[in-house]
């Protein structure tokens, strides 16, 4: 099933970091400190997205990234998200580092390009929205 064309998507206010840690490492406090945050462990590497502000200087952590997530939840047999979104990206040179929750798709982008990204998606036809506020 081919994707919509035009997306919403929601812009988080937090800046946040992507930091690497050993195989097999236990998920620090200090990630779940975020509002926004991810852990994908695999035989080589754990990697941690969460908020820079938690994230020790000794570790080792690239960013301050901006996250926007598709307004789901996604069909599964959806194709063609990702790809529609992330193109106009890459013909403006920013790049991405990018997750999949069960129900959404997350794009993050340098906070230095987060306008530009936004701008983007606007010409594009999809909107951007400040993210819905969780209590």
């Amino acid at each position: 099933m081919s994707a919509p064309t035009n997306h919403t998507l929601h812009r988080y206010p937090e800046r946040l970091v992507v930091a690497g840690l050993p195989a097999g490492a236990e998920v620090p406090a200090w990630a779940e400190s975020s509002s926004v945050f991810a852990v994908i462990a695999t035989a080589e590497e754990t990697t941690v997205v969460c908020a820079g502000r938690s994230v020790p200087k000794k570790v080792r952590q690239h960013g301050r990234f901006t996250a926007f997530a598709v307004k789901g939840p996604l069909d599964f047999a959806l194709t063609g998200v990702l790809a529609g979104l992330l193109e106009p990206l890459a013909a403006e040179d920013i790049s991405v580092f990018t997750l999949s929750t069960y129900s959404t798709d997350w794009i993050l982008v340098p906070t230095e390009r987060a306008d530009d990204a936004e701008e983007c998606w606007r010409r594009r036809g999809d909107t951007v929205v400040p993210a819905p506020v969780h209590s």
